[in-house]
């Protein structure tokens, strides 16, 4: 690619953009990488189904019980900004309670399960 296909082809692109779209795209990538973080901190002990085979507490896990939720959170307003449509942005009033609800599902299993260890990790961490 020489010079003038980046001038006049790429740098369209990107100026065609607006903060909006330039912050989805962070809160995006931060998400993203947030959740390959998370992720990747559970290693076998991530499940779609809540169930307890380790009480994770390194890493991010340190000090954000669900950063998978949070971080996808931030993924989701990311990509809603990205798209333009910031009217989407009404869909976190469902997408937010559902993250709370299977939160606390989750919690309830890790709780009778590490019991005292647990319920001293959730005094020191957030969400």
């Amino acid at each position: 690619m020489d010079r003038g296909t980046i001038w006049h082809v790429w740098l369209p692109l990107i100026r065609r953009h607006g903060l909006a779209q330039w912050l989805g795209l962070l809160l995006g990538l931060i998400g993203l990488g947030g959740v390959i973080l998370a992720r990747h901190t559970l290693g076998r002990s991530f499940s779609w189904v809540p169930k307890a085979s380790e009480l994770v507490t390194r890493g991010i896990y340190s000090r954000i019980r669900n950063p998978i939720y949070v971080f996808g959170m931030f993924a989701v307003v990311g990509m809603i900004l990205m798209v333009g449509r910031p009217r989407l942005l009404v869909i976190l009033v469902v997408l937010i309670p559902m993250q709370i609800i299977r939160a606390r599902r989750e919690a309830a299993v890790l709780e009778a399960k590490f019991g005292d260890a647990y319920r001293e990790y959730r005094q020191r961490t957030w969400f």
